[in-house]
């Protein structure tokens, strides 16, 4: 492949990133890049204005210049869309009550350690070193909470308290920084003994600061935190733009939402019947469940066959319906050192060093798992789910800048692929076994559920019941009744719903727009139409907002 001369609006693009690596240390991690390893982002209300100064002037230098082709002008919207509303949550004083139990920076500045290498002694210096600034960065992120609580803009009391939670798993004895320090070990060899000293007082560096978080959350935010879990249409708004890389209507994607939620009851029925005739849904499940050959014990097994299930997929899916570089075809399946429940992937590092990764992270006393549930979430995070969109993306560095291949966005466009490749599985004849249909299609549900609950609490929309507005009671039990899992990953899902708005619904109204650019391409296309180069060409763009998306591809 011929590579691309870069261009003004590239390098304006590329500069971006090397901005955010040098004023985000833990995004350069994420991206492996090699800057400020041994330190955090500053979270004080200084560092966030000084943050929002810097995009500012970029949105500038991108709205001036000119694009000399069609790339630039993807890069141009799409970056510049990014941009603007970074700005414009923060005029709107997210930042000041950004607390939620599964994406905020009391889980962020924790979370970066589990990307951080760990092969030789100087990786675990940096690891010590890091352990030790989390002190400041806690104090910065204190610091603007507490001018939210002066400004009356505060997170929901619910989210606090949730939150107070976790860190006890952080901070305890046997949590993850007393963990993490206690299991340093190089590749080969022994610690230095003054290393082993610098990562002892780095976890108790760590642990303190968390502890002093958490008595601020308990002490000081809580009693000033809001009682309703909603944000309001006007912030949501700006959250579902956010995660979309697109403007919907947002009530009539409740509307569709509760339709979409009935059809995927009305197939499960169907499949639930191919199961044991005459079955209900929950019956036919309770027939699965007692199947021991359908299940897996302990996560040793989870993790052998998820790696084993994703190696065959990139395999096959390699020689028939994708072409996949061979570095792309790496992807390792890992438990989470957590046990805050959910199922996530990671990108590789811009050279592919550290490899794409699929991770579980399993809450505590869960040990057993249905294979018939799960094997669409291996598709759905590795191949031809995000592993391949997110990987390829990376790879094509030929014509992508650096933010087109390793920032560039929004959930929407990667969870509503990954739904979209879930269906293409059954498509391709890999999901035929009902049982694993009916797991697919209990995530499917799942995921219509969350567009009806995640827009009815936030807006404050009447139930489909008719009995009233959302609450986050009727939130916890409309779940319950929509999906099959255990409880405790329930009680997780519906807390990061009520804290993460926008979010959950990306997923679902991801994967409609997705179809829809889809089924507008074809009816442009006609009879040229070639299902396997629209994924190409969808997929070179690399990540983008669902709006960019379709301009890009349908006009």
């Amino acid at each position: 492949m011929t590579e691309r001369t870069p261009t003004p609006i590239d390098r304006i693009a590329d500069a971006w990133v090397d901005t955010l690596a040098v004023r985000k240390p833990e995004l350069a991690t994420y991206i492996g890049r090699p800057e400020g390893q041994d330190r955090f982002a500053d979270y004080s209300p200084e560092g966030l204005e000084a943050d929002a100064v810097a995009a500012r002037e970029t949105l500038a230098q991108l709205r001036a210049a000119t694009p000399v082709d069609d790339v630039d002008r993807v890069t141009q919207q799409d970056l510049g869309d990014d941009l603007a509303l970074d700005l414009e949550l923060h005029e709107a004083g997210w930042p000041l009550r950004d607390l939620n139990v599964i994406a905020s920076p009391s889980q962020e500045i924790r979370n970066v350690f589990d990307l951080m290498p760990t092969d030789g002694v100087e990786d675990w210096a940096t690891i010590a070193r890091r352990m030790a600034a989390v002190p400041d960065a806690l104090a910065g992120y204190i610091e603007t909470l507490r001018a939210g609580i002066a400004a009356g803009v505060v997170p929901a009391v619910r989210q606090v308290r949730e939150v107070v939670g976790q860190i006890d798993r952080y901070i305890a004895d046997d949590g993850f920084f007393a963990t993490l320090a206690a299991q340093a070990a190089p590749g080969e060899g022994e610690l230095p003994a003054s290393l082993r000293a610098d990562l002892d007082g780095g976890q108790r560096a760590a642990r303190e600061a968390y502890s002093g978080l958490q008595a601020f959350l308990r002490d000081e935010l809580a009693p000033a935190a809001g009682e309703g879990d909603g944000v309001g249409r006007e912030l949501y708004a700006l959250h579902s733009r956010r995660f979309l890389g697109a403007v919907i209507d947002l009530d009539e994607t409740y509307e569709w939402g509760v339709e979409e939620l009935a059809r995927m009851v009305a197939e499960q029925e169907r499949i639930a019947d191919q199961i044991v005739p005459g079955a209900t849904v929950e019956e036919a499940i309770a027939f699965l469940e007692k199947d021991d050959s359908r299940k897996l014990h302990g996560t040793d097994a989870l993790r052998e066959w998820m790696q084993r299930t994703s190696d065959a997929a990139v395999a096959e899916l390699g020689r028939t319906h994708f072409d996949i570089p061979e570095p792309v075809r790496r992807l390792e399946c890992m438990i989470a050192p957590t046990q805050e429940g959910g199922i996530y992937y990671t990108g590789p590092t811009d050279d592919f060093s550290r490899p794409g990764r699929m991770w579980w992270s399993v809450p505590e006393g869960v040990t057993e798992f249905d294979t018939w549930r799960e094997l669409t979430t291996v598709y759905h995070e590795g191949v031809p789910g995000h592993h391949l969109q997110i990987g390829q993306a990376t790879y094509n560095r030929a014509e992508l800048n650096s933010w087109r291949r390793l920032l560039a966005g929004s959930s929407g466009h990667a969870e509503g692929w990954a739904l979209y490749a879930e269906r293409l599985m059954e498509q391709l004849g890999y999901l035929d076994d009902p049982a694993d249909r009916l797991g697919m299609l209990d995530g499917q549900r799942m995921r219509a559920a969350r567009v009806v609950l995640d827009i009815g609490v936030h807006l404050g929309k009447q139930r489909p019941d008719g009995a009233g507005a959302w609450d986050a009671d009727f939130a916890l039990d409309f779940m319950r009744r929509n999906v099959n899992m255990d409880d405790g990953f329930v009680r997780f899902e519906v807390n990061r719903y009520l804290g993460w708005p926008g979010q959950a619904p990306s997923y679902k109204v991801g994967q409609r727009i997705w179809e829809q650019v889809r089924d507008a391409y074809q009816a442009a296309q006609g009879a040229e139409f070639s299902m396997k180069e629209f994924h190409k060409r969808a997929l070179d763009l690399g990540g983008v907002g669902l709006d960019t998306l379709r301009t890009a591809l349908v006009g």
